[in-house]
Parts: structure tokens; C-alpha cells; sequence
């Protein structure tokens, strides 16, 4: 049986920018879309493309409620949240390219090309 893997995630603009957090089972492709404006929406519009926090869970259902948990805390919560294990706001996104291997979806970028 396969092991099914969900991220729970967090964009920043910028360090203390407007933040956006989602979840999706391939972490990489969505960060890449939303770095690349295919993402229509709130990412897109205030240009939210940097991956400053991640989660894994192994169930979806507990990756959602994780993700509407974080969506309805204050802003200091996310802040704090992200700072205490990325406190120089880093794009996670550049680290994990080469750490995680995931099937790519047909139409998306090869983690080998970035």
C-alpha cells in the first residue's frame, strides 16, 4: 500500500509580509506554482511566493484541520510559528530541491532543471 505524504504550509511575501498558509500532498509543485503566479488568487495578487514553514502528516484529514487551525490563529501565532525554526525567514522551497523525492505529476517542472 502506499504511504500518502500531506504538507500543511506557509508563503510569506517577504519577512513579516502578507502570509498565506494551504495544505497539498506535493509541497514542491504547489510552492513552484505559486512562485510562478499559476496559482490565481491571493498568492498571485500580493505576491506570495516564498516558503517559510512546512508540516508533514500522513492523513489528509489531519493535515486540514491542521491547516484551519493556523488559518484562524492571530498573526502573532503564525509569527511566532515560522521564527522558531526559520528566524531568518529563508525560502525552504531552494532547500528542499534535491531532499525530497516525490513522483512529478505530469506537466510539472523537473526538480533536476531548477
Amino acid at each position: 500500500m502506499r504511504e500518502h505524504v500531506y504538507f500543511v504550509y506557509i508563503l510569506a511575501s517577504r519577512r513579516n509580509g502578507t502570509l498565506y498558509t494551504g495544505v497539498t500532498n506535493d509541497v514542491m509543485r504547489r510552492t513552484w506554482q505559486h512562485k510562478n503566479d499559476l496559482v490565481k488568487g491571493f498568492t498571485k495578487k500580493y505576491g506570495v511566493h516564498i516558503l517559510v514553514w512546512y508540516e508533514v502528516h500522513g492523513d489528509i484529514d489531519a493535515a486540514i484541520m491542521r491547516e484551519k487551525q493556523i488559518k484562524g490563529w492571530n498573526r502573532a501565532w503564525k509569527l511566532r510559528l515560522i521564527e522558531k525554526n526559520n528566524s531568518g525567514w529563508n525560502d525552504l522551497y531552494s532547500r528542499l530541491l534535491g531532499k525530497i523525492t516525490l513522483p512529478e505529476p505530469p506537466g510539472s517542472p523537473s526538480l533536476a532543471a531548477c
